[in-house]
C-alpha cells in the first residue's frame, strides 16, 4: 500500500496529441507509475481531428487533460498549418531523407515543451513525457536526443522546481524505437489503438498519402499487426 501511494504521488504531465506515439507515450508512463495530466494544444493545425482523438484517450486512461488553443498565425508556413499548402506525398524510402519537410511547425516542440513546463511546476510534476522518435528526428530538429537533453536543462534552470531542488525530467521512451516498435509496445502496454489519429490531411477518414499515414501503415504491416483504427473508419 505504501509503495502504490508513492506511485501515486510521482506526477508527470504528457503531450498528447492524440496520435499512436503519444498515446503510447501516456500509457508507458502509466506503466511506470506516473499518475499523469493529459496536455493538447491547438495551434491550428489542419488535422484538429486528433484532439478529439486525445480527450478520447484522456477519458479512456482516466486522466485529467487540459487543452489549450494558441493563436500563432507565422504557423502557417507550415503544411500542416496551412491548408492552402500541398501536403508532401513521398514514397516510403523518401520520408524522412533530404531536407526538413514541408509539415515541420516552427518550434512546435519547444512551444510545447515549455507549455508542459509551466504546467509541470504548477501541480509539483516531476517529468514531462512526449512521444518523439526516432523516425521524427532524422527530420526536425526539434525531436533529436540533444535538443530534448537540452531542453531538460532549461527546465531545471528556468521553473521553481527545479530551483528548489527537484529536476523535472524530459521522459521520450519510444526516441529510439521504429514505429513497428512503438506498435509492439502499445499492443503490449494494451493501448487503445482505434481511439488514436494520425492523419495530417484533416478528413473524415485517413487520407492513407501523407507521410504519418503511411509510417503508421508501414509499422503495423512490420508488427504483423492489424490496425483497429481501420475497422472504426472503414
Amino acid at each position: 500500500m505504501i509503495q502504490k501511494l508513492q506511485q501515486k504521488s510521482k506526477k508527470a504531465v504528457v503531450l498528447l496529441s492524440g496520435g499512436l506515439d503519444s498515446s503510447t507515450a501516456l500509457y508507458w508512463a502509466q506503466s511506470q507509475g506516473y499518475d499523469c495530466r493529459g496536455l493538447s494544444i491547438d495551434y491550428g493545425q489542419r488535422h484538429r481531428r486528433e484532439l478529439l482523438s486525445a480527450k478520447a484517450l484522456a477519458r479512456k486512461a482516466n486522466i485529467e487533460i487540459n487543452q489549450i488553443r494558441l493563436d500563432l498565425s507565422w504557423l502557417k508556413v507550415s503544411s500542416l498549418a496551412n491548408q492552402k499548402k500541398k501536403l508532401p506525398n513521398l514514397p516510403l524510402s523518401k520520408i524522412g531523407q533530404g531536407p526538413i519537410p514541408s509539415t515541420y511547425v516552427p518550434g512546435r516542440n519547444t512551444v510545447f515543451l515549455s507549455l508542459g513546463l509551466s504546467l509541470a511546476d504548477a501541480i509539483g510534476a516531476k517529468a514531462i513525457v512526449i512521444g518523439a522518435n526516432a523516425l521524427d528526428y532524422s527530420g526536425y530538429p526539434d525531436c533529436r536526443p540533444n535538443y530534448l537533453k537540452a531542453f531538460e536543462r532549461v527546465a531545471w534552470l528556468g521553473s521553481k522546481s527545479g530551483v528548489s531542488g527537484t529536476k523535472i525530467k524530459i521522459l521520450s521512451p519510444l526516441l529510439n524505437l521504429d514505429k513497428s516498435q512503438i506498435v509492439r509496445l502499445a499492443l503490449k502496454l494494451k493501448v487503445p489503438l482505434e481511439l488514436t489519429w494520425s492523419c495530417y490531411a484533416g478528413k473524415k477518414f485517413p487520407c492513407g498519402q501523407c507521410d504519418s499515414c503511411k509510417l503508421r501503415a508501414k509499422g503495423f504491416a512490420l508488427a504483423n499487426a492489424t490496425d483497429p483504427a481501420l475497422r472504426v473508419y472503414a
